[in-house]
């Protein structure tokens, strides 16, 4: 009785590579990936206040209340505080002036519903980089 170990000559076992292990690590790899991927997109949390009631929604603003400042952006990216267009060079410096004299600290931002999503955050990156607290609208203003 006679074997052959694999050395040499015609008939020998030839080495071969187990793919098994590798379409295993491959598959687990691809399912963490899949599960951590929806994870790594920023977002971006807002307080949004709660519906008033009919009662609290009717009663007109007090007599001496001051008009809320809010800084909106156009469809041509135009940026304007109450209405009036301001330069993006000049809108934090009018900002910061405008809360100086007020005793609530806070900018409503309103966009219009055809601005470009990269032009809304740039308007607000720009309020936001002079230290100035922004409150998004949710519903439209009456013009």
């Amino acid at each position: 009785m006679a074997f052959d170990v694999g050395g040499g000559g015609k008939g020998g076992l030839r080495p071969s590579m187990n793919v098994t292990p590798l379409v295993d690590v491959v598959l687990v790899l691809l399912i963490i990936f899949m599960v951590v991927t929806p994870l790594l997109t920023k977002q971006m949390w807002m307080n949004v206040p709660a519906k008033p009631d009919k009662e609290q929604a009717e009663q007109p603003p007090p007599p001496d209340a001051l008009p809320p400042v809010v800084l909106t952006v156009d469809k041509g990216g135009v940026l304007r505080i109450n209405r009036e267009e301001v330069p993006r060079e000049q809108v934090v410096a009018r900002l910061q002036r405008m809360l100086n004299a007020r005793p609530d600290k806070i900018v409503f931002f309103d966009a219009s519903d055809d601005v470009p999503y990269g032009t809304a955050m740039d308007a607000l990156d720009i309020a936001r980089g002079g230290n100035i607290t922004i409150g998004v609208l949710p519903d439209k203003i009456a013009d």
